[in-house]
């Protein structure tokens, strides 16, 4: 049984851990550059932790969690009450979100919209911030055991919100990198998988596995998940192995329907074993 994430998240591997978790090897230090719900990182066990995300809202809920859980969960279960599921209420709280100063409030904020919110979405807009409609649930569970698992854990990360180059920079022989990026788009509208204001473009998935084929020279072993399409093997070309892996996914207009996608682990596995060469 792996431990959940206590966020919603679109594209989170939970689904897939039993392939992915196999596809990394021991290490001392675990880097993910792409952080989103944790789910990996949850279901590791790591000596240290180099965990970012371009997202500066969902990594402030971890900080929160490594520096006072007790007291940021206290707080967070206010606003999980049925009083405040509701369309009213989560529209009023969203506008909260994108106007406060308050960052302490906003990073509360931030995990009732990510649990109301449709489906786990996480979207901006320029114009108006984070945007993602009510879910209308009936019900809406409140993650305490999942932060509390996650409190315990965050205690040996390093915690970073900046480019994900920056993380690969921090990589050393014998590290160990996983990098779950936005994906290449399946079709021209589909873009659920943009979650930052500026997207990811194709021209980062190429920076991003040249990055890759650095770090392996550098002996540091890097694992990258991503669609399988023609473009994204294209891209990953020079790999050490790839595996294809069938997941379901339900991001899309109608949440009863349920459709499978192609997906794909992605390894660069330096030619030298640094863990067991190490003095």
């Amino acid at each position: 049984m792996y431990q959940r994430s206590f966020m919603k998240w679109a594209g989170n591997k939970y689904g897939v851990l039993d392939k992915l978790l196999d596809t990394l090897p021991s290490s001392t230090k675990l880097i993910e550059p792409f952080l989103g719900s944790g789910s990996v990182f949850l279901n590791t066990g790591h000596k240290k932790y180099i965990l970012n995300d371009a997202n500066p809202d969902l990594i402030n809920v971890f900080r929160c969690l490594k520096e006072d859980p007790t007291n940021f969960i206290r707080e967070l279960k206010f606003l999980f009450n049925d009083k405040l599921n509701c369309s009213s209420a989560y529209y009023r709280l969203r506008s909260d979100f994108n106007s406060t100063q308050d960052s302490f409030y906003k990073t509360l904020l931030f995990v009732y919209l990510n649990r109301h919110g449709y489906q786990g979405l996480c979207r901006y807009s320029k114009s108006t911030g984070f945007n993602v409609p009510y879910g209308h649930y009936k019900s809406v569970h409140f993650p305490e055991e999942e932060m509390v698992a996650a409190a315990l854990k965050v205690k040996r990360a390093k915690l970073m919100s900046e480019n994900y180059s920056q993380a690969f920079r921090r990589a050393r022989a014998g590290d160990v990198i996983y990098c779950d990026p936005p994906y290449f788009s399946l079709s021209k509208t589909a873009n659920f998988t943009n979650y930052t204001a500026g997207g990811f473009c194709n021209g980062q998935q190429l920076k991003l596995a040249k990055l890759a084929e650095q770090a392996r020279e550098r002996g540091v072993h890097v694992v990258i998940s991503n669609h399988d399409t023609p473009i994204a093997r294209n891209v990953y070309t020079n790999a050490s192995n790839i595996i294809s892996l069938d997941v379901r996914r339900s991001i899309n207009s109608k949440s009863s329907k349920k459709k499978s996608s192609s997906e794909i682990i992605v390894s660069y596995t330096p030619t030298i074993d640094y863990q067991n060469t190490r003095l």
